[in-house]
């Protein structure tokens, strides 16, 4: 297991290490004694997954105050773009954007820290994804950005006509908005 830094702060690649054959694969999708020797030490709390197809955007989320979740993403089945956006006022990358596709055949992983907003496209048919959070949900503390803010002009990597969205994310502000209001 490797863990790799992206340029924001905070914000990890976990690679496992896969073992393949002509039946298969197999790796360790979690090691807390692994995980906490490479730096990596939080207390899971809950595990998530949805299933979604084609088109469909997730987010951009995320929970603040006392219920702000780090979460620890992946893929189980299919193809995304993993979106992250840096809602630290403070921070130095502060409303900068990173991603990173995520599938069923790299295996890896994501892990985002608290103060940052999270979504995702499924590139594929259909996809399975994966994630655990170190605090529970609380819907008085949710929070999000709209996909298409101008000022982070997102490239979802699908096109705009082939979008899902529920009707919570059609309805997000857009981040200057809601600016103060963030960690």
């Amino acid at each position: 297991m490797k863990v790799l830094e992206t340029p924001l702060n905070g914000l990890l690649i976990i690679e496992p290490k896969v073992f393949s054959d002509d039946r298969g694969y197999f790796f360790e999708s979690f090691n807390k004694e692994k995980l906490k020797s490479l730096g990596v030490s939080y207390k899971w709390v809950q595990d998530n997954q949805s299933f979604s197809e084609f088109g469909t955007v997730r987010g951009l989320h995320f929970q603040k105050g006392e219920n702000a979740q780090t979460k620890l993403v992946r893929v189980v089945i299919g193809r995304v773009l993993d979106v992250v956006v840096d809602l630290r006022k403070e921070s130095l990358t502060f409303g900068q954007m990173y991603s990173i596709e995520l599938n069923d055949q790299n295996h890896l992983q994501l892990l985002v820290p608290k103060g940052f907003a999270h979504g995702f496209s499924v590139l594929s048919k259909n996809a399975v994804f994966s994630y655990k959070v170190d605090e529970y949900y609380d819907k008085s503390s949710e929070g999000g950005i709209r996909f298409d803010d101008p000022d982070l002009n997102i490239d979802w990597g699908i096109s705009k006509s082939d979008i899902k969205l529920s009707l919570k994310d059609e309805s997000l502000p857009y981040l200057k908005s809601i600016r103060e209001d963030l960690f």
